[in-house]
């Protein structure tokens, strides 16, 4: 049993560095992880080398070290973050390095601690790196974020099995919806991004006005700017090589028009806002921006990150993933926002993606935003989609038509 695994997780780690960041030879990677992933880490190291990589530097998280800052550190902590570290990433990205993050944030690492906290150190963060920001969210460089178990996500995600177990659910689970099992896991992402190639190309060819989605607590008509773009799987960087920046993923995805957004609409999903959840969203929305909010719990969170700046409010991104997706089929909620919006349809508030529309990754701020593209230091997804989610479309003489229908594509 123990070589089946170890054969997996080379597999999956060969899969990440081949698929997820493509390193090509002579290239620098940065690796960054949790402690507890250190054996895939290693693998990755490993694998990037054979790939040709020049240097893999491995910056490693310890969230029990984060947890002591917020328990300890001085009030004026909270809005510093080391402008050497930012310049240290630009100067990365400016000569080409990939970057290679396994995600794997505790939905409770900040239970207990002041919300107010933990919104001004990821402001900090996002102002201070907000010219690196420019070299992920324009695909300069590539970059990926994939998964990988530590126990206590193991431990939220499958409180229902013996604690023994849990591990190795949440491995199983990772290499399922990665698509590792397969003989040649390469080969099989290579069909998959194809796939979700089709479904982009048909919506590129549609090109609709807007969208309507409705289902129990949503009824909201969303526009679309002039040249929006559909993409999906991944996509290529400055210097033309293919990367996935999400593993696992299921989502096509666009902008949406910064003021066209109205109506209502309400989450399906429990949102793990960077280690403090928030369940129960509800949000009403004229002519683009937020105007009224409600949260289950944890909604003191959602008005933290709605405070981030004035584009906050604003939606940047909308991903279509049928509810009859790979991981939907798991029946886990997942509490990681990478796994849950490849489950299931979604909106993101704050910034949108510039190669979402064309001509985008050229553009200034104040271009993107003339062009109808929100512009945020922040980008938080979060999960609509269900078996009863209807979507129509309308085209561009006026004319609707059904795009999904219980969840699903009917395209």
């Amino acid at each position: 049993m123990m070589k089946v695994f170890e054969q997996m997780l080379d597999k999956y780690a060969e899969l990440v560095v081949k698929v997820g960041v493509n390193v090509q030879p002579g290239q620098v990677l940065i690796v960054s992880a949790p402690l507890e992933t250190a054996e895939l880490t290693r693998l990755i190291v490993g694998k990037a080398y054979e790939a040709g990589a020049k240097f893999v530097q491995v910056d490693w998280d310890d969230e029990a070290v984060t947890r002591i800052r917020y328990e300890k550190a001085p009030d004026e902590s909270f809005d510093y973050y080391p402008q050497w570290h930012a310049d240290m990433l630009e100067k990365f990205a400016e000569e080409g390095g990939a970057i290679l993050h396994i995600k794997v944030p505790n939905p409770e690492l900040f239970q207990g601690i002041d919300s107010a906290k933990v919104s001004r150190a990821v402001k900090a963060a996002a102002v201070a790196r907000k010219n690196y920001q420019k070299y992920t969210r324009n695909s300069k460089i590539s970059w990926s974020l994939i998964k990988a178990p530590t126990r206590v996500w193991a431990d939220k995600v499958f409180a229902d099995l013996p604690e023994e177990q849990r591990i190795e659910a949440m491995w199983e689970a990772v290499f399922q919806m990665n698509r590792v099992g397969n003989e040649d896991p390469v080969a099989a992402w290579r069909e998959h991004i194809g796939d979700l190639k089709v479904s982009q190309d048909r919506m590129n060819a549609k090109r609709y006005k807007s969208l309507h989605y409705r289902a129990p607590g949503t009824d909201l008509h969303v526009e679309m700017p002039e040249g929006h773009l559909w993409r999906g799987g991944g996509g290529e960087n400055d210097n033309g090589v293919y990367f996935v920046a999400n593993m696992p993923t299921e989502e096509i995805y666009t902008m949406p028009l910064r003021t066209g957004v109205n109506g209502t609409v309400a989450s399906t999903m429990p949102l793990n806002l960077n280690g403090r959840l928030v369940d129960g969203i509800t949000m009403t929305f004229k002519e683009g921006k937020v105007v009224d909010y409600n949260a289950e719990t944890g909604r003191e969170h959602l008005t933290s990150l709605l405070d981030t700046d004035e584009g906050a409010s604003y939606l940047g991104e909308m991903a279509l993933v049928p509810h009859d997706s790979p991981i939907s089929r798991l029946g886990r909620i997942f509490y990681n926002t990478g796994i849950d919006e490849n489950a299931s349809c979604h909106f993101a508030l704050g910034s949108a993606y510039p190669v979402n529309i064309e001509g985008g990754t050229g553009m200034s701020n104040e271009e993107l935003l003339a062009k109808g593209a929100n512009v945020s230091l922040t980008h938080v997804d979060f999960m609509i989609g269900s078996g009863e989610l209807d979507i129509d479309g309308e085209l561009p003489d006026g004319t609707l038509e059904p795009v999904f229908r219980k969840g699903n594509w009917v395209l």
